[in-house]
């Protein structure tokens, strides 16, 4: 059975574009579902969006927050090539995997993929994106529950890919320190400042996998 929470991002439209104030779709609506955000601060779900969670909650309807932004036609990005220097920061920025390109490469975005969120365009240090509006249309009315749920889908599996990155470069880095730890403890100690020197190096070592652990558990549990 799905819970309140699961029902409200149900409603939502997916784009992850962080304007109403969360790091994304799903923690907006947690925090609607245990009462510290209104159902007004989604400018991509429109005055519909508001409609479909009043209706979802009983609640009465209200108008969007300009806090949050203003309903439009639904846009998407569009990088001008001939300015592009291949950064990779609105490859980052991009929460549905959108963007293709590799570093010192120019880039390109997928139109049939953006999600029309605005994230590219900060980040760019040459300003070389602009949105454009495809639809004379706005809120739900310009978007479908189908690229609702295909844009969740690759958003979920974006964030399952760079925990997965992650952790891999946590333990790569964890089996370093290890080898190190051990390169330390064995070496020879010809002086009492030697050992000390030796004791400092393994306790910054041991620190330093400390930290790697916690990190790790920490992770674990928000995989969870």
């Amino acid at each position: 059975m799905k819970s309140l929470a699961d029902r409200i991002e149900d409603a939502l439209p997916q784009t992850q574009c962080t304007k109403c104030g969360y790091a994304g779709c799903r923690p907006y609506a947690e925090a609607i579902a245990d009462g510290s955000a209104g159902i007004n601060q989604c400018p991509p779900g429109g005055q519909e969006g508001i409609v479909r969670l009043a209706s979802l909650l009983d609640r009465p309807v209200i108008a969007l927050n300009p806090v949050h932004g203003i309903e439009r036609p639904r846009p998407v990005a569009i990088i001008d090539e001939a300015l592009c220097i291949g950064c990779t920061l609105c490859i980052q920025a991009c929460p549905v995997d959108a963007i293709l390109g590799a570093p010192k490469q120019m880039h390109t975005i997928l139109p049939d993929l953006c999600t029309g969120c605005d994230l590219c365009v900060a980040p760019c240090p040459v300003d070389c994106i602009a949105m454009v509006a495809v639809t004379t249309t706005t809120g739900w009315q310009a978007w479908t529950e189908q690229q609702a749920g295909e844009a969740r889908a690759r958003h979920d599996f974006r964030a399952a890919r760079l925990l997965r990155e992650r952790r891999d470069n946590d333990a790569r880095l964890l089996a370093k320190a290890a080898a190190k730890l051990k390169e330390v403890e064995s070496a020879p100690t010809l002086s009492a400042a030697d050992s000390a020197e030796r004791d400092r190096k393994k306790a910054i070592i041991q620190a330093a996998i400390e930290r790697a652990r916690i990190k790790r558990e920490t992770d674990a549990g928000e995989a969870r």
